[in-house]
């Protein structure tokens, strides 16, 4: 419960809104279906990121066109809270995807 609480007051859960009960199947089967970051191409720590938040538009939330897979790391290179919610977990990205892609086609062409 302490965790729902901080994850609360960062934006990232909501205390009285619940989720679907589908939520957890439809989470699990976005990761398999898209097993890396968008945004870095890492494979451990993701979060599905909902681009338009769950708490604006609940109806949205199991709409697949709606996720988007970003690294949830700790430290600097946390892909969800900086390309997701530009670094404030209050704040929304409406350009995730596109971001997402710039970022992932400039590291690869780094490499």
């Amino acid at each position: 419960m302490l965790k729902k609480i901080k994850d609360s007051i960062k934006g990232k859960d909501r205390l009285f809104k619940r989720r679907s009960s589908q939520w957890p199947a439809v989470r699990k089967d976005f990761i398999s279906l898209n097993p890396y970051c968008a945004a870095c191409g890492k494979a451990e720590n993701l979060e599905v990121h909902h681009i338009i938040p769950y708490h604006e538009a609940p109806e949205l939330e199991l709409d697949p066109d709606n996720l988007i897979s970003l690294c949830d790391q700790p430290g600097p290179d946390n892909c969800h809270l900086n390309v997701g919610h530009l670094g404030d977990f209050h704040q929304k990205n409406p350009n995730v995807r596109a971001d997402a892609h710039r970022i992932l086609a400039s590291i690869s062409k780094d490499k």
